[in-house]
């Protein structure tokens, strides 16, 4: 029987977040506890890579952490972003969030619709002269570097961040007693056998977004009762809903 889900992101702002109907819908409790977070990189850290921020004429954004961190380390470097630097967002929302940096109205702000960098790529060929600065997470493979060189588009990616283990209390180890586990990346299964060296399975259901995580429970040696997304249940929330209405039945 299922009554207790930690769901490894934070929790939602909006009340209106599909988990709270679950949540009432089935009498489960939800607890959002990410096993992972982001660190930006130290100036000195940075420098190391050789990149000029002010050798770009754009930049590309591809999450809010990008956001952050890029005009974080730019501070940090005593950087001034020129009024005329242009921003290619993959979704309207992370443009939007540029907005706590710089003033948005006097700014060249592109952005995509379905938040893959792919979709942005007809618009950043349409610029095809700018010098566009990519700032990426330690965690990364080469595809958009590849997407882009295969659109002569000239670019540079560089690490601005990282993805490390939240670690658990003590506390929290002891009363760690759940009967489902969802995760969203590769890296909170790390934390997971990081934080459990001696995390046995047994009843507990492991759901998983993305076919990276669910490789990942896999090469763990865990068993995976719920992938998403699929075709009928392109999110987690659905996903989630009809694998509880499954094991009520």
């Amino acid at each position: 029987m299922i009554k207790k889900i930690l769901v490894s992101q934070p929790k939602p702002s909006s009340e209106k977040s599909p988990y709270f109907d679950i949540a009432e819908k089935f009498g489960v409790e939800l607890v959002f506890r990410p096993f992972i977070k982001v660190e930006g990189m130290t100036a000195k850290e940075f420098r190391t890579q050789k990149v000029n921020i002010l050798d770009y004429t754009a930049i590309v954004f591809t999450s809010r952490h990008a956001i952050d961190h890029f005009f974080t380390l730019a501070k940090e470097l005593r950087v001034a972003i020129p009024e005329d630097m242009k921003y290619f967002c993959v979704t309207e929302t992370i443009s939007l969030y540029i907005q706590k940096y710089v003033q948005y109205r006097k700014r060249k702000v592109f952005f995509g619709t379905t938040g893959k960098i792919d979709d942005l790529i007809p618009t950043m060929v349409k610029h095809k002269q700018e010098k566009y600065l990519i700032p990426m997470s330690d965690v990364h493979n080469d595809s958009v570097a590849k997407m882009l060189d295969s659109k002569n588009l000239q670019h540079q990616e560089c690490v601005m961040y990282r993805t490390v283990s939240n670690d658990f209390t003590p506390e929290e180890v002891k009363s760690f007693d759940y009967d489902m586990l969802v995760f969203f990346s590769p890296s909170g299964i790390e934390s997971l056998t990081k934080n459990f060296p001696d995390f046995k399975q047994g009843e507990i259901a492991i759901a998983t977004f993305g076919p990276a995580t669910a490789k990942a429970v896999k090469d763990a040696g865990l068993r995976l009762e719920l992938e998403a997304p699929s075709e009928k249940y392109p999110s987690m929330t659905s996903a989630l809903q009809h694998f509880l209405l499954e094991k009520q039945k």
